[in-house]
């Protein structure tokens, strides 16, 4: 499975690589990085947007995960990618907002990286 993950912070993408490791090594999980909502859309853009699963951060600079989240649901519906939305804000209008633009599912920060396998390996 090709998962694009989203997020502004540098050290997410070692900490994805190391805490997937395994599944990485096995073929089932294929990491993509973009540290922008632009770089996301460009990367979706240059490989028919290949990624099947996207999980982008909220609050980035730039194009915001919402903003993301808005223009991978209007442009790419065939197949739509399952998106979830991970941010440090748990609040209510975070999460209504990301449901309303049609985001699949929700996790704050930090990440228990356990509840996160689970959830992907039940979407393999």
């Amino acid at each position: 499975m090709k998962i694009l993950a989203v997020d502004d912070e540098i050290d997410i993408q070692t900490l994805f690589l190391q805490k997937f490791r395994k599944e990485i090594r096995s073929g089932e999980m294929d990491f993509v990085f973009a540290q922008s909502g632009e770089q996301a859309i460009n990367y979706l853009r240059q490989h028919n947007h290949e990624a099947v699963l996207i999980l982008s951060d909220i609050n980035m600079p730039g194009m915001s995960g919402l903003e993301l989240l808005k223009v991978i649901k209007t442009e790419y519906k065939t197949p739509p990618p399952f998106v979830m939305m991970i941010t440090a804000y748990g609040d209510a209008e975070n999460y209504n907002s990301a449901i309303s633009l049609g985001a699949d599912d929700f996790l704050t920060k930090p990440l228990d990286f356990t509840i996160l396998k689970d959830k992907l390996k039940q979407l393999m």
